[in-house]
């Protein structure tokens, strides 16, 4: 069975984010960046609508401390 991923599990988005795109600094990476790559991961299956900026800074937080 495939991984889902819902808005609430912030950590194994980002995790799956730095998979899927290893090669990113985060530097010049926008939450609107985030937002498109999140729903386009294999597994997403949440409401769009629930997305706010609090949730992207926090995948991104994670994702940015998974790369220390």
């Amino acid at each position: 069975m495939a991984k889902r991923y819902h808005w609430d599990a912030v950590y194994e988005i980002a995790l799956a984010l730095k998979a899927q795109y290893p090669e990113e600094t985060l530097e010049d990476v926008s939450l609107e960046q985030i937002f498109e790559w999140v729903i386009a991961l294999p597994g997403f299956d949440d409401d769009l609508e629930l997305a706010n900026d609090g949730i992207l800074l926090a995948i991104f937080q994670e994702w940015y401390e998974e790369l220390d």
